[in-house]
């Protein structure tokens, strides 16, 4: 182990010691000292940290402004014991991020998806209907991708429909009911699951076929395979595979189909929506509006809701 190693271990152990979860921050640090070893480099200097950031490639620039200030934070640390320590300035790349607009999946598409997930290579039979049944609970549910993943058998309840998802984004704990279909596909799943009597290591209620929690990112590579079999996706062609649709993209999906499903029926979306924030577990309403996708059947609905409440001189 090099010194610059028994450095950044000693540094994610303090962060953390503090409160920190660094998950994230902590495999890139891990990246980047692998990158300095390479290059034969003693101490970190705001030329190689630049040269690491910004080698990803088909990436927005604030990917490669994150993973410069990851490394700021470290030399910043690294300089109190090295004064060969160099520190990149600050906003030496762009930050400003451009959200991609989310793909709204239609009907046929989730369909697709779910044909295509159950066709995957699947030596027990589980790794397809383990990805079928994630589709399927992310576009009949709204969870989060990782929401779904991180629930344990005992926060499936396969009797009375709810699942509980706990300590989310925002810190906080909820109950979430599911419609009969998916209550029954998700008991159906735990019962060819069980069947196969894995080694389990893992109280994890989706898993592989070796017996473990399935990865977010294993999850968002399989997916981009699914959305490029069936055409949603471009053929690889040296460009990251977070280009195109996105698991999280069923979120979207299932938020802007309730708001069309109320418009139909009638209903006050306004005094609705505090519901909707509720079940999907945002703490303010106004980060329940930023999953509203102006689609033109929605857009048609909210204007002749609008013109009816004009008519009727309702508030």
């Amino acid at each position: 182990m090099t010194a610059l190693h028994e450095a950044l271990s000693e540094y994610v152990t303090t962060v953390r010691a503090l409160g920190t979860a660094l998950h994230w921050p902590a495999g890139a640090l891990q990246h980047f000292v692998d990158f300095l070893d390479r290059e034969g480099a003693e101490f970190i200097t705001a030329d190689l940290a630049v040269r690491w950031a910004t080698e990803p490639i088909g990436v927005q620039p604030a990917t490669w402004a994150r993973r410069l200030s990851i490394v700021r934070r470290f030399a910043m640390w690294m300089s109190a014991t090295d004064s060969r320590t160099e520190i990149p300035p600050q906003a030496l790349l762009p930050a400003q991020h451009q959200r991609n607009p989310p793909h709204i999946y239609s009907d046929e598409e989730i369909q697709k998806l779910l044909t295509e997930a159950r066709s995957l290579p699947s030596p027990l039979g589980l790794r397809s209907l383990t990805y079928a049944t994630l589709v399927g609970l992310l576009a009949s549910t709204g969870l989060r991708p990782g929401e779904a993943l991180a629930l344990d058998e005992v926060d499936v309840d396969l009797l009375g429909g709810n699942l509980t998802v706990r300590n989310t984004k925002f810190g906080k704990s909820r109950f979430v009911p599911v419609q009969e279909s998916a209550r029954a596909a998700l008991a159906d799943y735990a019962v060819h699951r069980d069947r196969l009597r894995l080694q389990r290591h893992t109280r994890a209620f989706l898993v592989s076929e070796r017996g473990s929690r399935v990865q977010s990112s294993t999850a968002r590579k399989t997916f981009a395979k699914l959305t490029r079999s069936i055409g949603l996706r471009p053929p690889l062609d040296g460009q990251r595979v977070g280009r195109g649709p996105r698991l999280q993209d069923l979120r979207h999906t299932f938020t802007t189909r309730k708001l069309i499903e109320w418009y139909r029926a009638g209903l006050d979306v306004g005094r609705m929506m505090p519901r909707l924030s509720t079940y999907l577990g945002h703490c303010r309403v106004h980060d329940t509006y930023w999953y509203i996708q102006a689609i033109p059947e929605l857009l048609q609905l909210a204007t002749e809701r609008l013109a009816k409440t004009s008519a009727s001189g309702e508030p």
